[in-house]
């Protein structure tokens, strides 16, 4: 059986009641399979018996509609599209149907790998040429173990563990396709609902996302959820597996615990900083109000600032409104240019009589741009912030990664103001990152 083109979906394996009794409904574990293959390219059919009932028929009929996939009746000598699949010769293709199928002994016909959703039923159809799983989640794994076993040494599969959001994101964009690419690379979901040990003995290497599972972060050390905890673990004791990217990642900061008690004159005196100032929380990511920052003009006004605490200071460089976001993914370094916030002066002059109040803001939701002008562009030092990058990615051993540069205005200082491991790289055309990737 060569690399998988095709995977035929039993109707035994995709429907359940719906809440009211009175229809049914595709099967979640069943939604995130066709998901995951119709993102890979995974050509798809769903079939069913000829005397299979007809409210069962229709909604069979609307999911092929909303994924476009192939749906026929099994063994149909009036269909076009049941002889389709089973003359299809440019590599294998997989049954995928409940154990409680009567007629598996039919499909052993075809000349396609049966495998088997088994429930417990001892008294199921099986020989040496069926595959059985226990539950659809398995079966994305199941067939990168298949393609591998086809492909041999060339191929690798990458398993990811990140929030389902991030996921799907990267899925739609083309970035995690479970059939193999042109360098053998196979992506694979580790799912929660699986043991980890089990997913990670079948992965080269795990692509994770460990800022999305953060539970606290109290006095500098950083607690994941158990799912994170478990992959440490497994690193740990298998130094062949390889893991992108590290799980502690620190840096050097003014750090405020109370503004009660701090001198804010003498610490920022003490660290050669100056206002206007940057207020961030320590946490960066992973917990609730991660992104809610302030700029603050002056002494008097730190101790009402609404950021949370222990948070970050430091001081905010007037950088011409604009803001230069990099890219890194392995040896290939992308950027794009953003329009940020204002300098300090422009801010200050547009307070109207307000004081000068700490400006906050959420930098996820929403920057304080607003009707600004833009004052003059400084040109950027490419060749220096390449420097940079590579330097960024021996220093941290991070091989996907982005940064933020702003450049300031009148010195030309650049600025590296953020750092993040496995961005979105939504400013790179997809035709561009997602290759490089």
């Amino acid at each position: 059986m060569g690399v998988i083109s095709g995977v035929i979906l039993d109707e035994s394996i995709l429907l359940t009641e719906g809440e009211d009794k009175n229809g049914f409904i595709l099967r979640r574990e069943a939604e995130f399979l066709i998901r995951t293959l119709s993102l890979s390219k995974t050509h798809i059919g769903i079939s069913y018996e000829v005397d299979y009932p007809d409210d069962k028929v229709s909604v069979l009929q609307r999911i092929a509609c909303l994924y476009s996939l192939d749906c026929f009746i099994l063994n149909d000598p009036a269909s076009h599209v049941m002889p389709a699949w089973s003359i299809i010769t440019d590599g294998g293709i997989v049954y995928l149907v409940s154990n409680k199928k009567e007629f598996l002994p039919k499909l052993s016909s075809y000349k396609w790998l049966l495998v088997v959703l088994n429930d417990g039923d001892e008294s199921s159809y099986y020989t040496t040429d069926v595959l059985q799983i226990q539950n659809l989640v398995e079966f994305p794994l199941t067939m990168c173990q298949l393609n591998k076993s086809s492909m041999g040494t060339k191929a690798v599969t990458v398993g990811y563990l990140m929030k389902p959001s991030r996921m799907e994101d990267f899925a739609k964009r083309g970035a995690f396709p479970l059939c193999p690419t042109q360098n053998g690379l196979m992506f694979v979901a580790l799912r929660p609902m699986l043991p980890l040990s089990t997913q990670l003995k079948d992965v080269d290497i795990v692509l994770h996302k460990a800022t999305d599972e953060i539970l606290s972060i109290e006095d500098d050390k950083i607690t994941f959820r158990e799912n994170i905890q478990e992959l440490q673990g497994y690193l740990e004791l298998h130094q062949d597996l390889c893991g992108r990217q590290p799980f502690d990642q620190r840096g050097h900061f003014l750090i405020v615990n109370n503004f009660e008690e701090f001198n804010v004159e003498t610490r920022l005196a003490e660290a050669r900083l100056s206002l206007s100032c940057i207020v961030k929380p320590q946490a960066a990511c992973g917990v609730s109000d991660a992104h809610k920052m302030a700029i603050v003009f002056r002494v008097d006004d730190f101790k009402s600032v609404g950021v949370p605490l222990p948070a970050v200071m430091h001081e905010y460089v007037g950088h011409s409104s604009t803001l230069y976001k990099f890219y890194v993914l392995g040896e290939e370094i992308f950027h794009a240019v953003k329009k940020s916030i204002p300098n300090a002066d422009v801010l200050k002059k547009s307070s109207n009589g307000n004081e000068l109040k700490p400006l906050e803001f959420d930098s996820l939701k929403s920057l304080p741009i607003g009707d600004f002008s833009v004052t003059r562009r400084e040109s950027i030092d490419i060749k220096l912030v390449i420097d940079a990058a590579n330097w960024l990615r021996r220093r941290l051993q991070l091989t996907i990664f982005g940064f933020d540069v702003v450049i300031q205005e009148g010195t030309r200082d650049h600025v590296i103001v953020d750092v993040n491991y496995l961005p979105s790289f939504k400013e790179v055309l997809d035709d561009i990152s997602i290759p490089a990737f």
